[in-house]
């Protein structure tokens, strides 16, 4: 472990705002505020396809995991985000939706800017 690795990424505590694309719903821009204690986040997600969610997650290093359950159409469908943090604090990877129903890429930049 690289010392000032974390540094770059730690906090990701607060409000991002996401570019998510799914072979399934196009690409759509829902947003989502981190709370970060230690290793482990907590926060809310807000999506105009998929509704609010509390999400968890945890934070390694560079590496995001954010996972929540989305309310599809009355079926509660898990949704997991992988990304890393890059050193400029955009945050990239992957989306899964339902065990591989959907699955699709995003980026999160901080919000505002």
């Amino acid at each position: 472990h690289e010392s000032g690795v974390t540094n770059t990424v730690d906090p990701v505590a607060g409000a991002w705002a996401m570019e998510v694309t799914t072979e399934a719903g196009g690409t759509t821009t829902p947003s989502m505020t981190l709370v970060q204690a230690g290793t482990a986040l907590t926060g809310q997600y807000s999506s105009e396809t998929l509704g609010d969610a509390e999400i968890t997650g945890t934070v390694e290093g560079c590496r995001v995991t954010i996972s929540y359950t989305a309310d599809l159409q009355g079926q509660a469908a898990p949704v997991l985000y992988v990304a890393t943090v890059d050193a400029s604090g955009v945050m990239t990877g992957t989306i899964d939706i339902a065990g591989g129903l959907a699955t699709g890429t995003f980026t999160a930049r901080r919000a505002g800017e």
